[in-house]
């Protein structure tokens, strides 16, 4: 099939970055990255051109790498979440913030696992796959604002808990 070879060629790296953004695991990236070809290639003749191949396929990315999470009992917190710590710690990093910085992200991990589904995966959307709001919309099949509230919502209780695990 000349066109799955085309999108292949054209989104394997864009996948990949996206999955070892989740994983970080450059060998279970690969891993991940075939096996959503793999379920893409299956389903292909289903894919009606609603959205675009990439938010398809990252769609197709994120199940394969929640079904291997579930397969193996693991859980969001063991996931490398190194990305939604670092986006509470903007500009540049002073030497206090440096020192700090790895309790950010420990506090992330431990907490991460209460967020409720439909707020970690916009967050993990739009930060690691850095879909827009009408991408992650089509993904979970809701509207572009609840996304964005979703979103704004899914932050703001990440920053409370941050606040008060690193008060502590």
């Amino acid at each position: 099939m000349k066109i799955f070879e085309i999108l292949y060629r054209e989104n394997y790296q864009k996948i990949y970055a996206f999955l070892y953004r989740l994983c970080a695991d450059a060998d279970l990236a690969e891993d991940l990255t075939q096996e959503t070809f793999l379920q893409a290639y299956r389903s292909f003749h289903k894919f009606r051109g609603d959205c675009e191949v990439f938010t398809w396929l990252a769609s197709i990315g994120k199940h394969v790498y929640f079904k291997y999470l579930k397969k193996k009992k693991m859980h969001l917190d063991s996931a490398n979440l190194e990305l939604v710590a670092q986006s509470y710690m903007k500009g540049d990093i002073s030497p206090e913030e440096h020192v700090h910085k790895k309790d950010v992200e420990d506090a992330v991990r431990k907490i991460v696992e209460d967020i409720p589904k439909k707020y970690r995966d916009v967050v993990l959307l739009r930060i690691y796959a850095e879909l827009p709001f009408s991408q992650i919309a089509q993904i979970l099949k809701i509207s572009e604002s609840s996304a964005k509230v979703i979103y704004f919502r899914a932050k703001k209780m990440l920053m409370e808990v941050l606040q008060h695990e690193l008060e502590m």
